[in-house]
């Protein structure tokens, strides 16, 4: 089996490129202080999107694992290739040209003449933004707990009673709307408007990715192909990413204006996450490890109830970053004991640290 290291080759060598290109981008908008300065938060805004994107890479590989390696190719090609540039340039500026009624090149001016009023017009749509990603993720990590056959209990009083509620049709999404009309009793009067049409747009967007998923696997199976991990599987895992790149690009911007640091600094982080997932499905660490999986789901509960508190307060990224990569850390040590409680399964830890 591959080093650790070697799964991180790449990520490496975008890193030592990013951060040499946010050198370069320093100096020329402000020579030698500019260059240590753009360095600086380069660095930084790369480790904030790998702490936050933890949960991130553990879900695509639970996702990936049941895909055909053809699809799992493509998402981390194409996908990856998404998630760099559609999330981490495309959306801002898409946020900026909608909010402010013009059209995309001239978004992409208005990042690179004046960065500040372009932050303010992002920092503007942030209401919306935590509504959308705080509402899809709910629901995300509500389909794992919510599920009657789901045997095996991280937080078992909790996790046992979501997972009974397995057998009542829709109640996820009637949980999702009871938060959602929670918040809009205590919300401004003048906010409940924008936020519920935002929440309302992320349920019906997760819903119609789940048909549109079901739909487009079923119709690879009928012409001959794997219905597990098609085009369907695909674009979930894109919308997934989309919405954990919303806190990350939203907090970003509490770093610097610049478009283009921006999109260096999240991009490195994404080709970690990128490696990470290709390790966890390589080396069937998640079946190894058998509680990793429900850290990461607690993490995106987690970030979705800080997204919709987020509507009304600001929680520092890195707050969010640290919560979720302790809850990781927890339930791979509550699985490490496991492992060792339970002597007659092979322990994995020596093994997945020695790349064996």
């Amino acid at each position: 089996m591959k080093s650790t290291l070697s799964y991180y080759y790449g990520a490496l060598a975008v890193t030592l490129v990013g951060l040499a290109g946010a050198t370069w981008l320093g100096w020329h908008y402000g020579g030698m202080p500019g260059a240590l300065s753009f360095l600086m938060i380069g660095a930084v805004l790369a480790v904030l999107e790998i702490s936050l994107s933890f949960d991130n890479a553990i879900v695509n590989a639970n996702k990936l694992k049941d895909m055909t390696p053809e699809w799992q190719h493509r998402f981390l090609t194409w996908g990856i290739v998404i998630a760099v540039f559609g999330m981490r340039i495309v959306f801002p500026l898409a946020v900026v040209a909608i909010a402010a009624k013009i059209g995309p090149i001239e978004a992409l001016v208005l990042a690179a003449s004046e960065p500040e009023e372009y932050a303010r017009i992002i920092g503007e749509a942030h209401l919306s933004i935590a509504a959308f990603g705080g509402t899809f993720l709910l629901m995300v990590a509500l389909g794992f707990f919510i599920d009657e056959e789901k045997d095996v209990h991280w937080f078992a009083a909790a996790e046992r009673m979501l997972a009974g509620m397995g057998g009542i049709k829709g109640v996820e999404i009637a949980i999702v709307l009871s938060i959602i009309m929670g918040f809009c009793t205590i919300l401004p009067e003048a906010d409940v408007r924008t936020f519920l049409f935002a929440a309302v747009a992320g349920l019906l967007t997760f819903l119609l990715v789940e048909v549109l998923g079901h739909v487009l696997d079923a119709e690879d199976e009928v012409v001959g192909a794997t219905a597990k991990g098609g085009l369907g599987a695909f674009l979930y895992l894109e919308m997934i990413d989309a919405s954990f790149s919303f806190d990350g690009v939203i907090g970003a911007f509490a770093l610097t204006q610049n478009l283009f640091l921006i999109a260096i600094g999240l991009g490195i982080g994404a080709m970690y996450v990128r490696s990470m997932t290709i390790m966890l499905v390589e080396r069937q660490t998640l079946a190894a490890f058998r509680y990793l999986e429900h850290g990461a789901f607690w993490s995106i509960l987690a970030l979705s109830i800080v997204m919709f508190a987020q509507t009304m307060v600001h929680i520092p990224e890195v707050v969010t970053g640290l919560f979720g990569a302790t809850l990781i850390g927890i339930a791979l040590w509550s699985s490490i004991r496991w492992n060792r409680a339970n002597p007659g399964i092979p322990d994995p830890v020596e093994a997945a640290i020695a790349g064996e």
